[in-house]
């Protein structure tokens, strides 16, 4: 059985860290527990952390220290081999990742990156690794450069290396490969590799390839003078600012890096003014060489603009300094969510998943861990593709939110607001944002208002609603938007970022309307704790539901809970477990529970019960012996809002848990109300379930 996956390239740059994010975005949607180790690591320099570890487990949230994720660093490896202490090296390595190992149910082990002194040994140093350590390698090229015959060679060679030594290989991964030769590169390798063997290709990813202002900024120790917020911006192309202005407009390019001397004021404003002109392609950043800072009267000036991009400061001439630039290589940071969600889904889309996984374990971890969980919410979202309506389109989380879907390629969205509006936003945050593939539209502005207006109308006009009054109405976000959803123009709504529960479920309420089966519309919060995933409800809707209301929440609970892939196991909450208890309180709750076992027979469901009692195995079985729910319930039922909103608020800030949600149940179609106080991750989460919610329908 394979605990582990070890990833391996056969030259330096070959893109491996795309591999390592699909990977590892894959793994923790199939494992319960993932590990991630480097056996051999650049050098770092106190107080700084290598950027491959932090980047993996900063954005996949892995319980890992630094120190734990890597064995050794390269210059120590390359002084052990010239004293012949290898086996020294064996020792740490193996002796490290069985710890891991230990700990794990799954470890990706990522190989070397072929860079600086001792490069020649690497290929050797991975194969021998992969050998000691017992696990099977996936090998990465890059097609950079290269013919197909070259590239096929050069990978076969790799393939070679590791088999001769009996180290399993898996898969072969040509990477940045051209995107017509996708095909062509696929069938070279398989017509020169067993059939066993998983052949997959990526093509060269533009946005992947290029650097950013920040990985300039760390490369040079450069000075930052303006736009600190915008280091991400990635860097198309460069050019040197050295001829007069008039003519140096002329080579500008989109996403430019202009390098010139800091004391030529005319190309900095100049280029600042270009950025602002729709006349003129926008440019990532502006490099200052020479260790010169403009005047005073300049940097005022530079101050005062609308739009700003990031300006840095570098020691160095200009010649040299261009130089330096272009040997700069492309990497993934931490804090590029970007890239990161780029590279994941470039992954997805160009690999064999389903073979790939086949292959790396003959084994599933039991439990649904909160990472498990969130990566099938993508999965099942992306299977059936549904659109998604933000009507709160001048809220910068919205927009933030927008961005990383877009480049998730998990929904299709419409946001309501000005795209003028957006768009100064949008240069404002410094974000990548790709207008062609979201739809932005003005309400009032739109060509189905007059529809819309009519529909309202016509719907509500026996409780009073005038013509005008669904006219006023209509240029509401809200209401927009639900009419949207109720017309079939979109999927499911998504608002509340900045208006109340209230603003954002009322007209669901008034024309999406419940269920034929539902009399009540109810919440449920997925509550990501450590090692689980269970169900709250109702924590946001139902102050004090009846005991009739309350089965109905229980049930519908229970069944969002199973769509989701949760077996839900119901404890209904109370102050008191059993039969014990006397009370108003507790006698709504176990007339609840019986409703619920009339209705639904095929349910597990206990109640009443405590907390406790529900979720801990040890007091569960004290308290309630022969249950099948006590110390394992999955879907908690809370008696009042008051108790169920205080409690889920309280587990995850002592905990740490992640909640997503409230994810509304009981409507026709999916309308789910965001707290003001959310995340952009809340916002993502809330979209994907919203999705999932549309394809049930």
């Amino acid at each position: 059985m394979n605990k582990a996956i070890y990833i391996a390239t056969s030259e330096h740059n070959s893109g491996k860290s795309i591999i390592t994010l699909g990977l590892m975005s894959m793994l923790i949607g199939k494992t319960a527990k993932v590990g991630y180790f480097r056996p051999i690591i650049e050098d770092f320099e106190d107080g700084k952390l290598d950027n491959h570890i932090e980047t993996v487990i900063s954005h996949f949230g892995l319980d890992i220290a630094f120190e734990d994720a890597f064995a050794i660093t390269k210059s120590k490896l390359i002084k052990k081999k010239n004293k012949g202490k290898i086996g020294e090296v064996l020792d740490l390595i193996i002796d490290k990742y069985k710890r891991l190992e230990e700990q794990f149910d799954f470890v990706l082990v990522e190989g070397t990156s072929f860079s600086g002194e001792g490069t020649v040994i690497e290929l050797d140093m991975n194969v021998l690794i992969a050998k000691n350590l017992g696990i099977p390698t996936i090998i990465v090229g890059s097609g950079v450069g290269k013919t197909l015959e070259e590239l096929v060679d050069s990978l076969y060679l790799a393939y070679d290396s590791f088999k001769v030594k009996d180290v399993e290989v898996l898969a072969i991964i040509a990477n940045k490969v051209q995107q017509e030769n996708i095909k062509l590169v696929e069938d070279g390798l398989r017509s020169s590799l067993p059939i066993e063997i998983l052949v997959n290709a990526i093509p060269l990813v533009s946005s992947l390839n290029n650097p950013t202002i920040k990985e300039i900024v760390d490369e040079l120790d450069a000075k930052v003078l303006f736009g600190a917020e915008f280091l991400n911006n990635e860097i198309g192309n460069y050019s040197v600012g050295a001829m007069q202005l008039r003519n140096y407009l002329l080579h500008l390019k989109e996403k430019a890096l202009v390098i010139t001397p800091g004391d030529r004021a005319d190309i900095i404003l100049g280029a600042l003014q270009a950025n602002e002109s729709a006349n003129y392609p926008a440019i990532s950043g502006i490099v200052l060489t020479g260790n010169i800072v403009p005047d005073d009267s300049i940097l005022m000036l530079i101050e005062g603009l609308t739009s700003i991009v990031p300006i840095i400061s570098v020691e160095g001439g200009t010649y040299n300094i261009t130089n330096k630039i272009g040997d700069i290589k492309a990497k993934i940071y931490a804090d590029n969510k970007q890239k990161i969600e780029t590279s994941i889904n470039t992954f997805e889309k160009y690999v064999d998943l389903d073979n790939l996984t086949k292959k790396l374990s003959s084994f599933e971890a039991e439990g649904m861990t909160p990472k498990m969980f969130q990566y099938n919410l993508v999965k099942r979202a992306k299977k059936h593709r549904k659109h998604i309506v933000l009507p709160e389109g001048n809220d910068d989380r919205i927009i933030i939110a927008t961005s990383r879907l877009l480049s998730m390629d998990v929904v299709d969205i419409t946001i309501l607001g000005s795209k003028k509006q957006i768009e100064n936003k949008v240069a404002e945050l410094g974000i990548a944002f790709d207008f062609s593939k979201v739809k932005i539209t003005s309400p009032i502005k739109s060509e189905h208002y007059e529809d819309y207006v009519n529909t309202y109308y016509e719907l509500r006009k026996k409780k009073n609603v005038t013509l005008e009054m669904a006219k006023d109405l209509m240029e509401d976000g809200a209401y927009f938007g639900t009419m949207m959803v109720y017309k079939g123009h979109a999927d499911g709504m998504v608002s509340g970022a900045a208006h109340t529960t209230q603003h954002t479920i009322l007209p669901a309420l008034q024309f999406i309307k419940t269920k034929p089966n539902s009399s009540v519309v109810s919440s449920i919060f997925f509550m990501c704790l450590e090692d689980r995933v269970s169900v709250f409800g109702d924590c946001a809707i139902n102050p004090n539901p009846t005991a009739e209301q309350l089965a109905e929440i229980a049930i519908s609970s229970a069944d969002s809970s199973l769509a989701f892939g949760i077996e839900p196991k119901i404890a209904m909450l109370s102050y008191s477990s059993g039969a014990s208890g006397k009370g108003d309180e507790v006698d709504k709750v176990r007339a609840a529970t019986e409703i619920v076992r009339k209705k639904r027979p095929d349910l597990k469901i206990e109640g009443p019960i405590q907390y406790d009692a529900a979720v801990d195995m040890e007091v569960g079985q004290s308290k309630m012996p022969n249950s099948e729910v006590a110390g394992q319930a999955s879907v908690l039922i809370f008696p009042d809002l008051n108790t169920g909103n205080n409690t889920y608020k309280a587990v995850q800030r002592e905990t740490g848990a992640l909640a997503i949600g409230p994810m509304l149940q009981g409507l026709n179609k999916p309308v789910n109300d965001l707290s003001r106080g959310c995340t952009v991750d809340d916002i993502i989460n809330t979209v994907v379930i919203t999705a999932i919610q549309a394809q049930g329908l």
